[in-house]
């Protein structure tokens, strides 16, 4: 069986496929940190969308990485995982183009 880490870096050296991928970054780091606080906290998705008071939708579309959310969503998300929603930004390096 092919993994898709093997395969993500293979089509990462196509320029169409890093440019998609590279517009699309955020949305992926979000739904894996997601999965990740869901994970460490030790709740299903049922459990957590019980906590947040959502439906188990909300829960799985949030780890898809399909969902645009908001903020308030987030702290619910927060909470229900016993965890502090921490947004900050950060310089990105100069970029010369010539």
């Amino acid at each position: 069986m092919t993994d898709t880490r093997e395969l993500h870096k293979k089509w990462l050296k196509n320029p169409k496929y890093k440019a998609v991928y590279e517009e699309l970054k955020p949305e992926f780091e979000l739904a894996a940190a997601i999965i990740d606080t869901r994970g460490q906290a030790g709740l299903t998705q049922a459990e957590l969308a019980t906590r947040m008071n959502a439906p188990q939708s909300l829960v799985a579309r949030l780890e898809s990485g399909a969902q645009n959310t908001t903020l308030k969503t987030l702290e619910r998300f927060a909470k229900a995982t016993n965890t502090h929603l921490r947004i900050i930004f950060e310089t990105l390096p100069v970029q010369y183009i010539g």
